[in-house]
């Protein structure tokens, strides 16, 4: 649904910015500021700063920004929307209603949450009830401390196959919604419990509401491992176990486990980053709910050969997405949990800081296919390690990998760079030449796109200087399409009076699928250091700039020497141009 700008600014007008950050960061009056340590990256010196003046927060160190709606987009990983429900709520202000149709869905969602809510609970009872002493033991055998199974809200369905159905039909919820939750599965002979005499993992999504629910069997009860149907709160292909709290880290990549237990044993041991697919392989679905998260993940997948095809399975589809992967060897033990209860928490953070590279562990895994005292072998081996290093487009990053390679396989450098180079060419390897000229090709692009990028920075922060420029520079001079559309913005705020930067970001925000490009914008910041004599200089060269970039583009497509000569005057004029940005 989409909301007026009137009622997106008054949400953010009465959520006082220090007031809401401060519900997450411990912050700290210094002068006109606030200022803290920053929970987008660990640092021990503050350099996190919110100013009650400007409603606008930033760090200086990672260069994280912006106004209210784009620290719970970001802390939260919220949409705009999303965000802009929450401060809603928060400030005690009414949105509108949805359509009917939506409303509907809304209010089935919402019944939904408070069933699973419940349950959960109710399990959790039934965990610490007498009933539930075998199940409670064997957590406690499997090391669990009180504080950790309260933390995860672990719980225990009986072994009666109706027992949680009766229960919540007292708590008044109907077949049709019981049905719909997955919890029960209802029938013409009667209705029966789809977990019972389970240990039962409340799966929850980033915001904490259980969405769904994992169970372990007991007795002799096959699958050993199941899960919650799909259903309108949960898909186990978009949600990761343990993403709720490891969305938080302040590490700079998360641990990809197995199984629910690995993540809830590395949690207690210190590990909170550790989130686990739900009991099937890893979709490209999660791979992208990592993205939102991270730049970097260390597989720790079982050690036997199930859990390294998986975790062959799973780097490519990670790599797909951008992802920085590196893989756990956890041998001679088969999972984290084990590992943990045998080395303890320290041998296992030394294991993550060894972790190799994915392409590192593709090559240790293949050559143990291979006898490599059988010439033939051996050669195939070497094949398998060129036709990996040739599919680096990049020499310096092939380079780089070559030398990786050689050294983890003690093979001499010069006679596997000799190999490479022989396979490369009958494959008709890419020459440097044409790479060099790919190279270029991005420079030149980021050399175009960095003036626009540096005037939108100095705009965004000044929006008043648009009046001083506005009879030089239009929307239309920046080249790039998308920050043609955020000056477009700027511009046509700046005409209706609109000049409160905070203010300028509600609008620019509503683009939910730019709000990662829109925020990276304020993840830069003209150094307080710098003079306004030179931060004048600077402003003006980039007008310039941008200006000229325009024009000679436009004097390529020009039909006449008139349009030509009036193009060229611009040109002339322009360095001749003068602006001040002084008040007044």
């Amino acid at each position: 649904m989409r909301y007026s700008a009137e009622l997106i600014e008054e949400i953010r007008v009465k959520s006082d910015i220090v007031q809401v950050i401060s519900s997450y960061v411990n912050l700290t009056k210094k002068g006109r500021e606030y200022v803290g340590l920053c929970p987008f990256h660990q640092e021990k010196s503050p350099s996190f700063s919110v100013s009650e003046q400007k409603q606008m927060f930033y760090c200086f160190g990672c260069g994280a920004g912006g106004n209210v709606y784009s620290f719970l987009m970001a802390y939260e990983n919220y949409s705009f929307v999303e965000s802009l429900q929450a401060l809603a709520q928060r400030t005690g202000i009414a949105l509108p209603e949805e359509s009917e149709q939506g409303q509907k869905q809304l209010e089935e969602k919402e019944i939904l949450f408070t069933l699973n809510k419940i349950a959960a609970r109710y399990f959790h009872f039934q965990l610490k009830s007498q009933s539930g002493q075998v199940a409670l033991s064997y957590l406690e055998n499997r090391g669990l401390t009180a504080e950790t199974i309260v933390q995860f809200g672990l719980g225990y369905s009986l072994k009666y196959k109706e027992d949680l159905y009766v229960y919540l039909k007292r708590q008044g919820f109907d077949d049709a919604i019981l049905k719909e939750s997955g919890l029960v599965e209802i029938r013409e002979t009667g209705s029966i419990d789809k977990f019972w005499n389970r240990i039962m993992f409340p799966i929850m999504d980033i915001h904490r509401k259980v969405i769904g629910f994992g169970a372990r069997s007991l007795g002799e009860a096959q699958p050993k491992y199941l899960n919650s149907k799909e259903t309108k709160l949960f898909d186990k292909s978009r949600n990761l176990y343990g993403l709720h709290q490891a969305k938080n880290t302040k590490e700079d990549y998360l641990i990809l486990c197995e199984g629910y237990m690995d993540v809830i044993t590395l949690s207690q041991a210190g590990f909170s980053h550790a989130v686990a697919s739900l009991g099937t392989a890893l979709t490209i679905g999660q791979a992208n709910l990592l993205k939102r998260y991270t730049n970097q993940i260390v597989i720790a997948y079982d050690s036997d050969t199930a859990g390294v095809k998986a975790s062959l399975r799973a780097i490519p589809l990670l790599q797909e997405v951008g992802l920085s992967v590196r893989v756990v060897d956890l041998s001679p033990f088969k999972d984290p949990d084990e590992l943990i209860k045998a080395k303890g928490s320290d041998f296992f953070l030394h294991c993550i800081q060894e972790a190799v590279s994915s392409f590192l562990f593709e090559i240790r895994t293949k050559k143990k296919e291979y006898a490599l005292d059988d010439p033939e072998q051996k050669t195939q081996f070497y094949q398998f390690i060129a036709q990996k290093l040739v599919s680096f487009r990049e020499k310096l990053e092939r380079q780089i990998y070559l030398e990786a390679v050689a050294k983890d396989q003690e093979i001499s450098l010069v006679d596997l760079e000799s190999f490479v180079n022989r396979f490369g060419n009958e494959i008709r390897f890419i020459p440097a030449k044409r790479e060099k000229k790919v190279d270029k090709k991005n420079e030149k692009e980021e050399s175009e796109d960095k003036p626009q990028r540096l005037l939108l920075i100095y705009l965004l922060e000044h929006p008043q200087w648009i009046e001083k420029i506005s009879f030089v520079l239009l929307p239309t001079d920046f080249i790039n399409p998308f920050y043609r559309e955020i000056a477009e913005v700027l511009f046509a705020k700046w005409q209706e009076g609109i000049r409160n930067p905070a203010q300028i970001l509600n609008y620019l925000l509503q683009r939910e699928e730019k709000e990662k490009e829109i925020t990276a914008l304020f993840k830069n910041k003209i150094e307080d250091s710098i003079s306004m004599k030179e931060q004048e200089k600077s402003f003006v060269e980039l007008v310039k700039k941008v200006k000229k970039q325009h024009l000679e583009i436009i004097g390529k497509e020009v039909k006449n020497m008139e349009e030509l000569q009036e193009i060229m005057q611009a040109q002339a004029d322009l360095d001749k141009l003068h602006i001040s940005l002084e008040q007044g």
